[in-house]
């Protein structure tokens, strides 16, 4: 057994989420596990199992609000890990972020070792020095458990590496109302992730007329965007009543992922305009589902922008029966409690690491569009085509053959 192990990720919620898996895997052989994050991590930290402790401190190489680097700020993180005395430590970083600004950090705090992914040569900053193949992208829970493994720490028996959140949940029925809903999450961190916000109101329209009760989730500072959503859905002239008669509607690429492989009866892949589903059974999507096709369209609406904790969040999500949301860390947090997604994925980032992981999932956008792989906070191409052109018939489709799966699997 050893004894404590300082594991660092730095980022947001999100990330934060994505290196459950590593950390579990530390937990499992270490005595403690003190976890290291930035200002905007916090919250979804103290929601993951095998966490001991939760210090906070801001990176200036990794957050977006760049704080300035001086002796005061570090020397409080260097009195931080001498007190916290750690036998060793795993840095935890995306493909674009360096380890070495912290490795050395550590290395002035006494930290005897050292493991992170490094592009770099570390000199005798690391001990362990984990090499991948940056040019394939490995989903950014298993890059991270590489790295963990790398180090001596392997998940334990029964554990299958997918993304977990402590238990048990608070109780959220006296906000959403009966299990079933869908949830809407139109916020995002940045411009370039965002679907149009005229589209999310039309998709909420769309799917409280195909018979879904639709419950919209955002944080403190998103309560006018979701209240837009919400209160604007009535306003396309749309009469009551089914939308859809069964089918996909064609064009853009469509990925599903999360299914088990010992679940013969569902495939997946990259297609263009077709299901991918091709399980038995059958799917009435004109039935009800959880709404009143027809009803008032306030009644089958909740906003509850700014109006939940992140553990409320989770057991928000998962009391869906699917979730539709950008690149955005409640994406990662709806895998973590094992509920499908529609994922509205701008390419700026490949899906291929930051899609939601182990989850079924239902992957819109154009991800060969000229944004690719850039990073770009702003879409640099007018138009924002690559989510724009997604149209609400196509969540509400999307939203109608993940819950199939959802029932068809549980």
């Amino acid at each position: 057994m050893t004894g404590t192990v300082l594991v660092a990720r730095m980022d947001k919620a999100g990330d934060v989420l994505l290196a459950g898996p590593a950390i579990r895997a530390v937990a499992a052989s270490a005595r403690e596990v003190v976890l290291l994050i930035g200002p905007h991590g916090r919250a979804a930290a103290e929601l993951l199992p095998g966490v001991s402790r939760v210090v906070e401190w801001c990176a200036p190489w990794i957050d977006p609000a760049a704080p300035p680097v001086t002796s005061p700020h570090v020397l409080r993180l260097l009195r931080t890990i001498r007190d916290t005395a750690p036998e060793q430590a795993l840095i935890l970083t995306s493909l674009h972020q360096s380890p070495l600004p912290l490795a050395l950090l550590l290395r002035l705090a006494g930290t005897p070792r050292v493991a992170a992914i490094s592009a770099d040569h570390p000199g005798s900053l690391l001990d362990v020095r984990h090499v991948v193949d940056e040019d394939v992208d490995v989903p950014e829970p298993e890059r991270m458990l590489g790295l963990a493994g790398a180090a001596g720490f392997e998940l334990p028996r029964g554990d299958r590496g997918g993304l977990a959140v402590r238990r048990p949940l608070p109780d959220v029925g006296h906000l959403t109302g009966a299990r079933g809903y869908v949830v809407l999450h139109p916020g995002v961190s940045a411009p370039a992730r965002a679907w149009p916000e005229e589209n999310w109101a039309r998709a909420l329209h769309d799917l409280v007329r195909s018979g879904r009760r639709v419950v919209v989730t955002g944080g403190q500072d998103e309560r006018g965007l979701t209240a837009r959503i919400a209160s604007g859905a009535g306003q396309h002239g749309l009469s009551p009543g089914p939308l859809f008669a069964g089918g996909w509607m064609g064009g853009g690429p469509i990925r599903l992922r999360g299914w088990e492989v010992d679940e013969p009866a569902f495939t997946e892949g990259w297609v263009d305009g077709e299901s991918v589903v091709t399980g038995g059974g059958s799917h009435d999507p004109l039935a009800p589902r959880g709404g009143r096709p027809g009803g008032h369209l306030r009644r089958s609406v909740v906003d509850l922008g700014g109006r939940t904790t992140f553990p409320e969040l989770a057991a928000v999500l998962e009391g869906a029966c699917a979730v539709v949301v950008a690149d955005a860390g409640p994406a990662h947090l709806a895998a973590a409690v094992g509920t499908p997604v529609v994922s509205l994925f701008a390419p700026v980032a490949p899906a291929g690491r930051w899609a939601p992981y182990g989850v079924p999932t239902v992957i819109l956008g154009d991800q060969q569009a000229p944004c690719r792989a850039t990073g770009a906070r702003t879409c640099p191409v007018a138009g924002h085509p690559c989510l724009s052109s997604v149209s609400s018939a196509r969540v509400v489709e999307a939203v109608d053959h993940l819950t199939f799966v959802k029932e068809a699997v549980t």
